[in-house]
């Protein structure tokens, strides 16, 4: 055995024969246990890996090791999310084809996970930009197209004017685009849209029965945002002071305070808007379509801030009337509502609500008190209580009151704020939406059997800058035939976003090669749920509700056997720069993993980022600490030396054997329970402490038993495989450490032992306690004075002297 740890030569050593050995290969028994263990998949960036990065991959590389050896058969694969905005735009910086920039990113990417020796079975690869694989994407379109869940939409979407290209909410930060950082735009135009909002309530609902972090899925259910209220018309008064069959619809949460409403606002976006002016039903158009245009250049976080100024425009020539009372009521446009949410107009109750109030104060509108207990000349009540100046509802609580208004006024509903997902980009690098344009018919779907739609070949692909897809540009790939008539047609022109692929690639892992099905039901029934889904918490409420999304609706066709496709997630904290701001090229903190792993080597780095702190915080880089984890090993290895080249130091004393054995055992159960519960800090930290007892011990004469060493290896052997794997091979074990069974910790042995501690007064003994062994002296002394047959004796002596024998006797001379 080398005298010098040397990580360089153990680590090629140990992955080539690994490689050799084919060890990461997925078993196709699909009988006994599983564990379906899965990494969020990364888009290959042309910077490939910064030291962030591994931080996820190494903690469910520990994970499945454990498994594996537990005896499950594990699914612990890898691939690529390729398709989209960050690959098309560093391809068009770098002047190079997507495809090509994804190929070489990719095989850069793999290069640097080889080197950190992941357990990944790369033959189950996916990557989202292969059309073997987007074939299944196009496919599922075609079904939500069929079941009427995909739909064309002319509606105002979030535009980015430097990207080029519609978003879904769910893309924006902030009211920005969340890849640049522009501020978006509402611009009406063309999109593909689906209907995820038909599955609001599953998606909320079937939270409960996920084991996620508390506030991932709280992050959840405030974007879906269900609220159960009441819709309300307010009938239009126009001109002459005629009424109108038209009404203005409202939805609110708090109907109790209906009596109060002194104004009703719309959005700016609300569509009804044009539809008035082109009957000439506004007076003052001029001034609402400037308030309006102004509106389009703030974004919804602006727009809602409580501590903005309110700001209006009363449209003149329209009012409402009340349904409790029959008064007449102006109505406003103002930005403070949003037109995405609800119906896109509301009933305003200045006394009540606390925009209301400042906006009636600033317009000089009348304020209400419709609900007791407030001071309504400072502020909005917005508590409930007992209704006042509502007629015969008066002297109701406002629980009982929603209840009789709704009844009477309106009718119960619930709304959630969840919108509808904006599925189109207009950009060249996505999958191709698989529906022809025809004159004749309509929109047609592509057949099944034409699947895939390609992309085609260009040399241009950069965004039009007209609201088009690059695509269009492509006539001899956008001009085809009609699959129903076939007459003459266009391509859509529009790609998918990159979520598309992203929403079910965990499927294909199951079945990567299967050119008949999205996937195998057979094998699908036995590798799902993901049993382990380890990623970032931002994506709680954009990637986290798509997958449940197309999941449910693979589940609806059957396809699927589950109704949730991850069981358990656990989000990853970031590793932040040495100087405590997130790791970016722009800020010139990044750090390369290669460079690590050249310099302290992959199982130094593995056992560092394992033990930074809690898995789930955000903790700065140091690239000093790394110190620490290259001792810990340095000292097993020279543990190792030891055993290896004397036998005789594998007895020792019973006694001290003895303690050490409790402490491994120990270390065997906290170990399991850390790794299991992504406490990885608080493994490694216990792993540490038994080392130093082992080199205590062993300086001593003492050492643990050859079994007991092994066992250790066993445990440490998932944070760090390549040194453990050497050290296994050594001690001349034939077998691969990786294949070995996980140790069993021995309840007996880590059982606190007991022993007998006698009190003696002046040499007599008068009382007896049973207490743990090696109990300190000063516990002792505090229980045996408590003891009533001691204190017979020691009431109101004077003790001159104190005798102490470790686990046997305490006598006080009094």
């Amino acid at each position: 055995m080398q005298e010098k740890y040397d990580h360089k030569e153990i680590e090629k050593k140990w992955q080539e024969k690994w490689q050799e050995e084919n060890l990461y290969k997925t078993s196709e028994n699909l009988r006994g246990p599983k564990s379906y263990v899965l990494d969020m998949f990364p888009y290959p960036s042309g910077d490939g890996l910064h030291i962030g990065h591994p931080k996820g991959y190494i903690a469910t590389d520990v994970y499945s090791r454990m498994k594996k050896m537990q005896g499950f058969n594990i699914l612990h694969p890898m691939g690529f999310d390729a398709f989209g905005l960050p690959a098309e735009n560093y391809a068009i910086k770098n002047k190079i084809h997507p495809r090509i920039a994804v190929e070489k990113n990719i095989k850069r990417f793999k290069e640097q996970l080889g080197q950190i020796g992941f357990n990944y079975d790369w033959e189950r690869q996916v990557n989202t930009t292969d059309p073997e694989y987007y074939k299944w994407t196009q496919w599922a379109f075609l079904k939500m197209l069929e079941k009427g869940l995909a739909y064309e939409s002319y509606e105002p979407i979030n535009w980015c004017p430097s990207c080029q290209t519609g978003l879904a909410n769910e893309d924006l930060e902030n009211g920005v685009c969340e890849r640049c950082g522009s501020v978006v735009e509402k611009k009406s135009m063309r999109q593909w849209v689906l209907k995820i909002t038909d599955y609001a309530e599953r998606l909320l609902s079937d939270l409960e029965s996920l084991n996620w972090p508390e506030y991932i899925k709280e992050s959840q259910r405030n974007w879906i945002g269900k609220s159960e209220g009441t819709q309300i018309g307010f009938e239009l008064r126009i001109k002459n002071h005629e009424l109108s069959e038209e009404k203005i619809e409202v939805f609110t949460t708090r109907i109790d305070t209906l009596f109060g409403v002194t104004y009703l606002v719309v959005a700016p976006e609300y569509e009804k808007i044009e539809e008035w002016k082109k009957e000439g039903m506004i007076k003052n158009w001029s001034k609402v379509e400037k308030y309006i245009k102004e509106t389009k250049n703030k974004n919804e976080i602006e727009r809602t801030d409580v501590k903005k100024e309110k700001t209006g425009v009363e449209i003149k020539g329209i009012k409402v009337i009340n349904p409790a009372n029959g008064e007449e009521v102006p109505v406003f446009v103002a930005d403070y509502v949003l037109g995405n949410y609800g119906t896109g107009a509301v009933m305003a109750v200045p006394a009540h609500d606390s925009r209301d109030f400042a906006f009636a104060k600033k317009y000089n509108l009348p304020v209400v008190e419709v609900i007791s207990g407030g001071n309504i000349s400072k502020e909005a009540h917005v508590g409930e209580g007992v209704l006042v100046n509502s007629e015969k509802f008066d002297g109701i609580k406002s629980e009982e009151a929603r209840e009789k208004i709704t009844e009477k006024f309106g009718k119960k509903v619930v709304k959630y704020k969840l919108r509808d997902w904006v599925f189109s980009r207009q950009r060249y690098w996505g999958e191709p939406i698989p529906v022809v344009h025809c004159e004749k018919c309509g929109v047609v779907a592509v057949l099944e059997k034409d699947l895939p739609i390609k992309l085609p070949e260009v040399e241009h692909y950069e965004p039009a800058g007209t609201g088009e897809s690059p695509l269009a540009n492509i006539s001899e790939w956008v001009n085809t035939t009609c699959p129903k008539c076939g007459g003459p047609a266009k391509r859509e022109t529009n790609t998918m976003p990159q979520w598309a692929g992203s929403s079910w690639y965990y499927l294909r892992y199951i079945d990567p090669k299967n050119d008949k099905e999205l996937v195998n039901k057979e094998k699908e029934k036995y590798w799902s749920p993901v049993d382990m889904y380890v990623g970032g918490a931002e994506h709680a409420t954009r990637h986290l509700i798509y997958a449940r999304f197309w999941h449910k609706f693979l589940f609806d066709l059957k396809v699927v056997n589950y109704k949730e496709p991850f069981t358990r997630f656990q989000n990853v904290g970031l590793i932040l720069a040495q100087d405590g701001k997130k790791m970016s090229k722009r800020f010139g903190n990044v750090i390369n993993p290669d460079d690590i792993v050249e310099t302290w080597g992959a199982d130094t780095l593995r056992i560092y980022e394992m033990f930074m702190g809690p898995f789930a915080d955000s903790i700065a880089w140091n690239t000093d600490n790394l110190i620490g984890g290259r001792r810990f090993l340095e000292k097993v290895w020279r543990i190792s030396s030891e055993k290896n080249s004397s036998s005789t130091n594998f007895s020792a004393s019973r006694s001290k054997l003895s303690k050490l054995e409790v402490s491994l055992h120990k270390t065997i159960k906290k170990v399991t329970e850390d790794i299991e519960n992504y406490k990885f800090n608080t493994a490694i930290s216990a792993m540490m402490i038994l080392v130093n007892e082992m080199e205590s011990a062993s300086a001593k004469g003492y050492s643990v038993t050859r079994e007991n060493f092994e066992m250790f290896l066993k445990i440490l052997s998932p944070f760090a495989p390549h040194i453990c794997e050497e050290i296994w091979h050594n001690l001349d074990n034939k077998t691969l450490i990786t294949t070995e069974s996980w140790p069993k910790y021995d309840e007996a042995k880590i059982a606190e032992e007991k022993v007998i501690i006698v009190v003696s007064i002046n040499g007599k003994a008068r009382a007896q306690f049973e207490a743990n062994l090696d109990i300190g002296e000063s516990e002792v002394k505090d229980i045996a004075m408590s003891l009533p047959e001691a204190q017979k004796w020691l009431t109101g002596q004077n003790i001159k002297k104190m005798i102490f024998v470790p686990n046997k006797i305490i006598n006080f001379v009094v």
